[in-house]
């Protein structure tokens, strides 16, 4: 049964946002009753998927109107180096040195190269940069990318000094010493898009053929499209993971054949506090400790006014 014109396009408001944003509201409702702890985590990650999007959009329509290959190239960059603020700060639980550069470079030495090569021959897009089709393209690239990453260092750096530092007392090297605990990182860093294409179209619709769908192509393109992007996101999360693992062994393990535990360092706090254990007793309880604060600063300020003038006073 065809759907109606009329309904094969729908128009989306911000009331449609909102009624979509009762599902987070339900599962908030879920973590208090359970006491997960993770409401105000859900509230401020919805919160950020809205801003972030409406500001994306808004910025997109006008690259996409200016066809401008300078600003297609600044955004690609910008999505690679938010990418790696996220992957370094917000995703994983321990750092090496030097880790922001590091990621950096291979998110744009993956990214990159991947898309062109797949958006000029693999997709046939002439030119390869055309703002409606490769920016998103980027996107997606940059997004699936940041997982493989994560996992790859965050398992390297949490067996480095349990295992490394026994091979290495025995003699080996630190190439020889590192390579069991490299290989398992990369094994589980491609384990979630080896994952991904062994249920696409089987289990899963994924989300960019559904969209090639809503948005007018036929099936077997949408199809095809996957197929491309599905690759090429294995590919770059190949590419980044590799040079991120050598990245990390490299400083973690200097030249005298050493692990340097004082390279790596946890995952830091923003304002002294872990977010993601707030509840919404925790969040009240932070602002009446902050408001109470405040309030004993001003008190205070005022004794030492009261104090100057007495002393002004007497003299």
């Amino acid at each position: 049964m065809d759907l109606p014109e009329d309904s094969a396009h729908s128009n989306l408001t911000w009331t449609n946002v909102a009624i979509g944003l009762a599902f987070i509201l339900f599962d908030v409702g879920i973590s208090t009753v359970f006491r997960l702890g993770v409401g105000v985590s859900l509230l401020i990650a919805a919160l950020r998927c809205i801003g972030q999007l409406a500001v994306v959009a808004t910025l997109l329509q006008q690259v996409f109107e200016n066809k401008n290959p300078w600003m297609v190239a600044l955004i690609c960059f910008i999505l690679n180096f938010l990418g790696t603020f996220e992957t370094v700060v917000n995703k994983s639980p321990r750092r090496f040195q030097y880790m922001f550069p590091a990621v950096l470079v291979a998110m744009l030495g993956s990214t990159i190269p991947i898309s062109i090569i797949g958006s000029r021959f693999a997709m046939s897009i002439q030119p390869f940069w055309t703002p409606i089709q490769y920016i998103p393209l980027v996107g997606m690239l940059c997004g699936a990318t940041i997982s493989g990453v994560v996992v790859a260092v965050s398992f390297i750096l949490k067996e480095m000094q349990d295992k490394v530092e026994i091979y290495l007392a025995f003699g080996a090297t630190r190439m020889e010493a590192c390579k069991p605990i490299a290989i398992q990182a990369l094994k589980l860093a491609l384990t979630p898009p080896i994952n991904s294409m062994s249920v696409l179209g089987i289990i899963a619709i994924p989300g960019m053929m559904t969209g090639a769908i809503l948005g007018g192509s036929s099936v077997q393109q949408a199809a095809k499209l996957q197929m491309i992007i599905m690759f090429m996101i294995t590919a770059s999360t190949t590419l980044a993971s590799v040079f991120t693992t050598f990245a990390a062994i490299s400083v973690v393990v200097d030249q005298d054949h050493r692990v340097r535990g004082d390279r790596i360092v946890g995952k830091a706090r923003w304002f002294n506090c872990d977010v993601k254990n707030w509840n919404y007793k925790t969040v009240v309880k932070w602002l009446r400790e902050a408001f109470r604060r405040n309030t004993r600063n001003r008190r205070d300020l005022v004794t030492v006014e009261e104090e100057e003038r007495l002393l002004e006073n007497l003299s």
